[in-house]
């Protein structure tokens, strides 16, 4: 049987070496919101951001980057965070910070 050659843009959506709960630097495309311009000129700008990996699949990784130090202060500290959800396919580079 023979196989397809994979493109190299498809690398940057294989499933990352890290775990959840590692923090993480990832560099990604962002997507770009215009109004009233040449749209030749626009085009997802390079991002990057530092934090720790909440949740990943094949579609999309979660990155935290604010969270309550002592997780259990009430009931409704526990669940506010501040992060970003960011395809896979916008996902340039995720490495574990050491």
């Amino acid at each position: 049987m023979r196989t397809k050659a994979v493109p190299k843009n498809q690398n940057r959506s294989q499933p990352t070496k890290t775990h959840v709960g590692d923090v993480v630097y990832v560099r990604y495309y962002d997507a770009v919101l215009f109004k009233d311009t040449l749209s030749s000129q626009i085009k997802p700008l390079l991002r990057e951001a530092v934090g720790w990996l909440d949740f990943e699949n094949t579609e999309y990784i979660r990155l935290v980057w604010e969270r309550y130090a002592e997780p259990t202060i009430n009931e409704e500290s526990r669940i506010r965070q501040t992060g970003l959800a960011i395809r896979r396919s916008d996902i340039i580079e995720v490495k574990k910070v050491a």
